[in-house]
């Protein structure tokens, strides 16, 4: 029988160790777990919250913790190492139950769980998701975001590799986390109109029609990678701020939406209704949305906040009294619209901010199939105005041109062939500068060879654009997917950094290295500048985050910049951060959601 008493003592000797990736039991509860506490000083600490009862092989029964990942957690024993020595390193059971009940006060045991819902889509549930993010990170809690399904075309990848979307990547911003495949176990990214690739906890799984996906996975598979995700970011969090879709009184689907009340109800989640004022018939929305959802469903809702509102709040208090009698629901506030630098994750919303005809003028080709066009945000700090185009003409009326990511290279390059838009961009060369992202790099180049069709679903080599001298093979059905960062070739004083999500492999046949980047197989060079230097491309994402390489792109245009911010992206993203978390404390009844959660005030 194992001497607690001297397993603890000797634990508590080691002091706070951290990850032990060199253990061979590493991780025992979960990848990243603090093992400083690895025999738990608690126990056996009899919390049902934490542990139960088993039978012991040796016959009766003793307590188990295998389920427990609280003691692992770095905040939970970052306080216990600094409560321990400010009482004398006692190791009695009186103190250690003394410590156990104040690293109870201070982290919870069981992630508060809440939901945000939409009754329409571009309802503001990604930003009211973010907004509660950073609100409870700022009142000192461990926060994670979740959405258990997401279909986007704005991805980015965790330092493990993992691709998640973009949205939740921001959401972990917010609340101060490390972004993890956790956060949204299902990530659907179009490749057609009615093919998605399925991407399942960070990793690509199957390309799939819409058939295939809710009939053979999404209540199979697709439920159990929910779920599984969701229970381990309970036990090391205090609060997960889950994310629907779309709405969650879709009628027609509403036996096979796993990411909106199924999430909910496996989450036992307190659950908020968000709709957006300026769409028109908001307290429609909100009371058909409800109604359509069973009485036990609609229970689980305690608030409703309008957001998006322009003006003041005016004649709103008839509609929100109509809602609370009706429904039974309260509206708990109105968040105001609000001008914030945030990427936006839905491409209905692109181009539709407001253009000035003094700004150097960015643009971007509006592809069929665009993806990550969040990576275009940073250029508005050098003072250039970002413009979608998808007519020949327009190619004229611009200063500069990107062709963006695409989940469909060779769809999207047929694209701009039959457009007119490959001639027109063939006719500017060197006397603008453009740049091709990701596929937009791939259709720059001389060749797309895709024999093996796994690009185009034809065995085929496509003639790209032969503005750069390179050639892409489409080898495997692999993805890379990697952070890197480092330094312009040009002038290695100057950094970049970013991210690759993409398949086939692209070999230069002339020009100049652009990038010297260090990634995961060390010290590599990247991307290309024509020989004139007014080509560009890269596999970089996120290439304009950092200064370098925006004034540099910029800098070839024959327009003057009109302002210059030697200024990091993220930076100013976490200035609307916390402005976005002022404006929801002003505005909403954080009060009574707290009270809803069992979450202090």
């Amino acid at each position: 029988m194992i001497d607690c008493d001297a397993k603890v003592r000797e634990e508590l000797a080691k002091g706070d160790i951290g990850e032990n990736r060199q253990c061979e039991y590493y991780p025992c509860h979960f990848d990243g777990q603090n093992c400083s506490l690895c025999f738990c000083p608690f126990y056996p600490c009899n919390d049902p919250a934490l542990g139960t009862m088993v039978e012991s092989k040796k016959g009766g029964m003793i307590w188990s913790c295998e389920g427990c990942f609280w003691t692992h957690r770095q905040d939970v024993v970052k306080d216990f190492y600094r409560l321990f020595k400010a009482s004398s390193e006692d190791p009695s059971t009186e103190n250690l139950s003394k410590i156990k009940s104040e690293l109870e006060r201070t982290h919870l045991k069981d992630a508060k769980r809440v939901m945000v819902m939409g009754a329409t889509s571009g309802a503001g549930k990604s930003l009211l998701t973010t907004a509660l993010c950073r609100h409870f990170s700022d009142l000192g809690y461990r926060v994670s975001p979740f959405k258990g399904q997401n279909m986007s075309l704005n991805s980015t990848v965790t330092a493990k590799g993992e691709e998640i979307a973009r949205a939740q990547d921001l959401q972990a911003r917010a609340a101060r986390a490390e972004p993890n495949a956790r956060m949204n176990p299902i990530l659907l990214k179009p490749i057609k109109d009615d093919i998605s690739q399925v991407i399942v906890e960070g990793k690509p799984f199957k390309d799939m029609n819409v058939k295939q996906y809710y009939d053979e996975f999404a209540l199979g598979e697709g439920v159990k990678a929910i779920a599984r995700n969701l229970d381990v970011l309970r036990k090391i969090n205090d609060i997960i701020v889950i994310e629907g879709a779309g709405s969650p009184a879709e009628i027609n689907m509403m036996d096979k939406d796993i990411t909106n009340m199924r999430t909910a109800e496996i989450a036992d989640a307190v659950c908020i209704l968000v709709v957006n004022i300026e769409w028109g018939g908001a307290f429609a929305y909100a009371y058909g949305t409800l109604m359509l959802l069973s009485e036990e469903q609609r229970r689980m809702f305690k608030g409703i906040i309008i957001t998006n509102l322009h003006g003041g709040k005016g004649s709103l208090s008839s509609g929100e009294e109509f809602l609370r009698s009706s429904t039974g629901v309260p509206v708990l506030g109105v968040l105001p619209h609000i001008d914030l630098d945030l990427p936006d994750e839905d491409s209905m919303f692109i181009g539709m901010r407001k253009r000035r005809s003094d700004r150097l003028t960015v643009g971007v080709v509006r592809l069929p199939r665009i993806s990550n066009f969040t990576d275009l945000d940073a250029l508005s700090l050098s003072g250039a105005e970002v413009r979608y185009i998808d007519r020949p003409e327009e190619v004229s009326e611009v200063d500069a041109v990107i062709i963006p990511g695409t989940k469909s290279t060779v769809d999207d390059l047929r694209w701009l062939n039959e457009r007119g838009m490959a001639d027109a961009l063939r006719k500017m060369r060197g006397s603008k500068p453009i740049l091709g992202i990701c596929g937009g790099y791939q259709m720059l180049g001389e060749t797309i060879d895709d024999m093996k069709g796994i690009e185009g679903g034809v065995g085929k080599v496509y003639d790209g654009l032969g503005l750069l001298p390179v050639r892409t093979y489409f080898d495997a059905y692999e993805k890379r997917t990697v952070q890197a960062s480092g330094n312009l070739i040009s002038d290695r004083s100057k950094a970049v950094r970013g991210y690759e999500i993409h398949m086939g492999r692209t070999v230069r046949d002339g020009g100049s290295e652009l990038f010297e980047l260090e990634g995961p197989e060390g010290r590599h060079s990247e991307g290309i500048v024509s020989e004139d230097g007014m080509v560009f491309g890269t596999y970089l994402h996120g290439v304009f985050d950092l200064p370098a390489f925006r004034e540099l792109f910029l800098s070839r245009s024959k327009i003057t910049l009109a302002e210059l911010k030697d200024e990091d992206y993220s930076q100013v993203v976490e200035r609307s951060l916390d402005r976005l978390a002022r404006a929801l404390e002003e505005n909403i009844d954080l009060d009574r959601l707290h009270d809803a959660m069992g979450v202090p005030k």
